[in-house]
């Protein structure tokens, strides 16, 4: 399929429900160019099929073959802003659940919608959040990494001191956490910055284009090759090529990367003549890539040739004073766009915010501000009102979420906080969630792997099983 021209913005509706699917592409397609998929992999052909990502994705959370439950949808929340960060996530579901809903905006969505629901809402929803879209996109790019914490700073040295350097940079941190801005400020810092930055990301192609793709082809060397074209490598010969979630790249084509990497080399596809290219690579990605290469899923050389130099993006939780100040610079910006006044958090409510882990990151920061300015423009926010944008496992409104720390000495300060902040502190429970954490953690690295699981917590497979009886976890295999 090759996508339509129309001037009218893209939007993704993904819903198992013909009912659903078919009356809200009727409603909704005078405004918008639709595309309709029932399930994460009809999603995954559909914008294969299209020349560009569309600007909006409304995604249902209940998907084949689990549609009772919402692990589906959330994998292809998490799907889709890998494969283009800049789109904008409703969700629109039927479960009506307040932890799934936080869930979903910790993973990037920028509202959930109950269904049923009035189409004329959704449709401002949907246009409201395109603004923001166009208004991300035009802005300038940010000369810098904003934050004055100690491992802020340290990025910055970092940035500064590996610049110039031709070899490689492995950008290692959570998802949301900012590293295609780490890419960026390499790039506009070094003697390349008069270049063009390209960045492709590998989880966002068919695994039997990214070669192509990669290194370029030749006419007729596959099917739809009608004329020859090159490729990242070729097209960034003397600029700097990132390369976003490279721990999706497939095995058979690290061996290819690990070449370029070495000597410059590369063969178009269908062709036997080398090329040289001198792109200064730049990876990123959110995996344990020793994890993967214990795993048999990434080759060890091409990780110590990718990681010369290597960045660890610190996760929001662990940069104090930095929330509030990035929620000054988001706070500001969106009410510049939306013309409205700046929203303010009661001394209670910035508690909370500051005690507050983000595991979404400056992603999910970003979202909750976005929504608070919509909501509550030109208002005092206290805490009430701000703990349903939190996903928190409590709902008690004095929750400021499970301490997460690095050190004991940040653990005691976290713990006192979450003490001083929670009305009735259960130990019991705080400590299950913490376990419970883990336990989800570790299956979702593993997909969903229990003996895998078990190794990586450190603890024996039956003792694994036994412990998640008290509560649900993601669907598990049982090799």
């Amino acid at each position: 399929m090759e996508t339509k021209a129309s001037a009218k913005p893209d939007l993704l509706i993904v819903d198992d429900d013909p009912l659903i699917s078919d009356t809200l592409n009727f409603v909704l397609s005078k405004d918008f160019e639709v595309y309709v998929a029932d399930s994460r992999e009809q999603v995954k052909i559909l914008l294969r099929q299209l020349d560009k990502a569309p600007q909006l994705a409304l995604v249902d959370l209940g998907l084949p073959p689990n549609p009772h439950r919402p692990d589906e949808g959330f994998r292809l929340i998490s799907e889709l802003l890998a494969y283009s960060p800049g789109i904008k996530i409703l969700v629109l579901s039927g479960q009506n659940d307040d932890a799934n809903a936080r869930h979903a905006r910790t993973l990037g969505a920028i509202e959930f919608i109950a269904k049923p629901c009035d189409t004329a809402e959704l449709k401002s929803l949907l246009l409201k959040s395109l603004q923001i879209r166009q208004a991300e996109m035009g802005a300038p790019a940010e000369r810098g990494i904003l934050g004055s914490s100690l491992p802020v700073e340290k990025l910055r040295q970092q940035i500064v001191q590996y610049a110039n350097a031709p070899f490689p940079v492995l950008i290692e941190g959570e998802s949301g956490s900012g590293k295609e801005l780490v890419a960026a400020s390499l790039h506009r810092q070094s003697k390349r910055a008069g270049k063009p930055f390209l960045a492709l990301n590998c989880a966002a192609i068919s695994p039997n284009l990214v070669e192509p793709t990669l290194f370029g082809y030749a006419k007729g060397s596959f099917t739809g090759a009608t004329s020859a074209r090159s490729g990242y490598f070729e097209d960034a010969r003397d600029s700097t090529l990132f390369l976003d979630e490279i721990g999706e790249l497939p095995l058979e084509l690290q061996a290819k990367l690990l070449r370029v990497l070495e000597n410059g080399e590369f063969q178009r596809v269908g062709e036997t003549q080398s090329r040289m290219s001198n792109a200064r690579v730049v990876a990123a990605t959110n995996r344990d890539l020793r994890q993967e290469i214990r795993n048999g899923r990434f080759r060890a050389d091409l990780y110590h040739r990718l990681s010369v130099f290597s960045v660890t993006m610190p996760s929001l939780r662990e940069l104090g004073e930095d929330k509030r100040l990035l929620l000054d610079h988001f706070r500001d910006f969106y009410a510049r766009q939306s013309n409205v006044k700046l929203f303010e958090l009661d001394k209670k409510a910035m508690d909370v915010w500051l005690s507050y882990g983000f595991p979404g990151n400056v992603r999910e920061l970003r979202n909750i501000v976005i929504r608070l300015t919509t909501k509550y423009g030109g208002q005092n926010i206290n805490v009430e009102q701000l703990q349903p944008e939190l996903e928190m496992e409590s709902s008690d409104p004095n929750l400021g979420g499970l301490p997460v720390a690095q050190d004991f000495k940040t653990l005691l300060e976290s713990a006192k906080k979450h003490l001083q902040l929670q009305k009735n502190f259960d130990l019991d429970f705080t400590l299950q969630q913490w376990e419970k954490g883990y336990v989800e953690a570790a299956l979702l690295i593993t997909h969903g792997n229990l003996s895998q699981a078990a190794k990586l917590l450190g603890i024996h497979r039956t003792t694994l099983y036994s412990r998640m009886q008290n509560y649900t976890t993601p669907d598990i295999e049982t090799s």
